[in-house]
């Protein structure tokens, strides 16, 4: 997931750490786990690996993030190995 700060999260940014402990517990609500969040620079404030039972599930998480008003959001649906090599065969 990547995210970035808009209107509150940018007022709000001294919070980041209780804001990301409650990503965590709402990921954990899904049957999730964030495995991995990085603050960066550039394009994007944050960067956040999760692995989330269903699509679906991972759809709600965003919108609840995004409702907060702090961040938007965008998702990336990643592939492991042993997914693509399935993906790869059913080419033909």
């Amino acid at each position: 997931m990547l995210a970035t700060w808009i209107g509150q999260g940018i007022k709000t940014a001294r919070k980041t750490m209780e804001d990301a402990e409650g990503v965590r517990k709402l990921a954990e609500q899904f049957g999730g786990k964030k495995d991995l969040l990085l603050w960066t620079q550039g394009r994007y404030d944050l960067v956040g690996v999760m692995d989330i039972p269903s699509d679906e599930a991972l759809a709600v998480l965003a919108l609840q993030i995004g409702a907060s008003g702090a961040t938007r959001t965008e998702t990336l649906r990643g592939f492991t190995a042993d997914e693509m090599s399935g993906i790869l065969e059913r080419l033909g």
